[in-house]
């Protein structure tokens, strides 16, 4: 079997939607994985409206919950058949195209291990609403890093392809709290020395909606989360020979805008107990008193310019 496409399903509302856009894929040599993770919403009705033989349904006897959504991702990886995986989004859709578009970039670069593509994003109502910007084709994966750090790259697990067998050499997708960087640490382990290859074809539809884990999540976990990627990041550099400058002074600046991003956003929704619980937490979330003077002196020199 060429694909396997896992769901690990907890929401329902775009579900029918999600599983429709896979099903009715131009290339057909995949199956389809669906494992309910003790969903509340009647997950198993919605699958059973389809009568297709590439479907297998699997439930979870405990919820792994929001916090460790990776081990679901990674079951879903375990029981796949497939050469190539892609991990899907329960809320989310695929063009037509979508196989086809990447068994051709696969063709194209079949020593690689990664690939990816362009991404829509859709509503609610599934409108269109967005269009991420095109990547090389081909990129080195220092140059990759650094474009991610950068936000250039915009991205999320579900416009990735995985070889199979070697995402499982690594042990799977790279575990952090609420799988928040997972796809991009996992995406940069999945290079390794080789690389990744991209499709400028937009056949992911990434859909925004009110329960994403962007708008609905810990502040606090998403910052030791982050902590998880950068801490990947310095011990990719301690192992590279000759990591490139320009990699090491993004990754400076991407660890100092995202500490004081983190005490922005912190200080912004809860006021005086945020900043509280920075200064009292600043050896978990690894922020210094000399974080918060430079983020003062910033927002002073910016206001005395204005």
């Amino acid at each position: 079997m060429r694909y396997s496409i896992g769901i690990p399903a907890f929401k329902s509302r775009f579900l029918e939607e999600c599983i429709t856009s896979i099903l009715s894929q131009t290339f057909k040599d995949f199956e389809l994985i669906i494992v309910n993770d003790c969903s509340p919403d009647e997950i198993l009705d919605i699958v059973e409206k389809f009568d297709d033989p590439r479907i297998r349904y699997f439930e979870n006897k405990v919820n792994t919950g929001a916090e460790n959504v990776i081990d679901n991702w990674n079951k879903c990886l375990r029981l796949a058949k497939g050469d190539f995986f892609i991990l899907m989004g329960d809320d989310d859709k695929l063009e037509a195209e979508y196989l086809n578009e990447f068994d051709k970039l696969i063709n194209r670069y079949p020593e690689l291990d990664v690939f990816h593509c362009r991404l829509k994003i859709i509503n609610e109502n599934s409108e269109e609403i967005g269009l991420s910007n095109c990547c090389p084709e081909f990129e080195k994966t220092d140059n990759y890093i650094v474009n991610c750090l950068e936000g250039r790259s915009e991205q999320f697990i579900s416009d990735f392809v995985f070889r199979k067998s070697s995402l499982l050499n690594v042990g799977g997708f790279f575990k952090l709290p609420l799988a928040w960087a997972s796809d991009y640490v996992s995406a940069f382990i999945a290079c390794g020395e080789k690389g990744i290859a991209y499709t400028s074809s937009p056949v992911f539809l990434y859909r925004k909606n009110q329960f994403n884990i962007t708008s609905t999540s810990s502040l606090e976990l998403k910052r030791v989360a982050l902590i998880g990627l950068e801490k990947w990041i310095y011990n990719y550099l301690e192992n590279q020979k000759n990591s490139s400058e320009i990699l090491v002074k993004t990754f400076e600046k991407f660890i100092k805008n995202n500490k004081e991003a983190f005490i922005q956003q912190m200080v912004g929704r809860r006021k005086l107990n945020g900043l509280f619980i920075c200064v009292t937490n600043r050896n978990l979330f690894e922020i210094s008193f000399i974080n918060f003077y430079d983020l003062i002196c910033n927002k002073f020199f910016k206001k005395t310019n204005s």
